[in-house]
């Protein structure tokens, strides 16, 4: 009867180790993507950066349904085709740069925050081109590397498409710099140059 006893209170202690053993595990993974909910702290180096923007999984090849599903204290990271490049995306990090003043262009192609994305896609619905408007952005269809906002009709697709129109229709960008803009915020991945549009 003493022997049952003793086995019953090694299997509790057991049983025990096992959930505090799940528990620590279950913190620390959850810890260490912490940082992929939410959009990257500005401190860090752009070599950190891409550290943690290439290995995250947050931005996918899909529509714009996928955003219902995100928080806003939420960010959409990583390539969503092919493997991020670190010499690429330091170009179009920098590229970015001379767009700093409007807030509707996403600093970083991917780290974009969803509130930003969500902004983005509500242009696409709600603005609409005159015809005038409607040939400057033909135009940049044809000078962009993608021949379009993105590689496919994805959710970044019908973003930049609503990114371009608010240029279009608030800042008067040309096609040149809607092209441009969105080379550079190609967030497929990939080796290519970024920002050279097609003559």
């Amino acid at each position: 009867m003493e022997s049952i006893e003793i086995r019953k209170s090694h299997f509790y202690v057991l049983v025990s180790v096992v959930a505090v053993v799940s528990l620590a595990a279950l913190f620390f993974f959850s810890g260490s993507n912490s940082q992929e909910l939410g959009a990257i702290s500005s401190g860090i180096t752009l070599d950190e950066r891409f550290e943690v923007l290439s290995n995250s999984r947050t931005s996918l090849c899909a529509g714009p349904e996928f955003i219902n599903g995100k928080q806003d204290d939420e960010s959409l990271q990583g390539a969503c085709c092919s493997a991020m490049d670190f010499h690429r995306y330091s170009e179009q990090v920098e590229g970015l740069k001379k767009y700093a003043s409007f807030d509707a262009i996403p600093p970083d192609p991917y780290d974009i925050p969803v509130p930003l994305a969500n902004r983005l896609l509500d242009y696409q619905k709600t603005i609409s081109l005159t015809i005038e408007q409607q040939e400057i952005y033909d135009g940049a269809v044809k000078l962009s590397h993608e021949g379009g906002p993105c590689c496919c009709k994805c959710w970044r697709w019908y973003a930049f498409e609503g990114l371009a129109k608010y240029l279009i229709t608030e800042h008067g960008f040309n096609a040149w710099q809607i092209a441009e803009v969105w080379d550079l915020e190609d967030g497929c991945g990939g080796e290519a140059h970024a920002g050279e549009a097609h003559a």
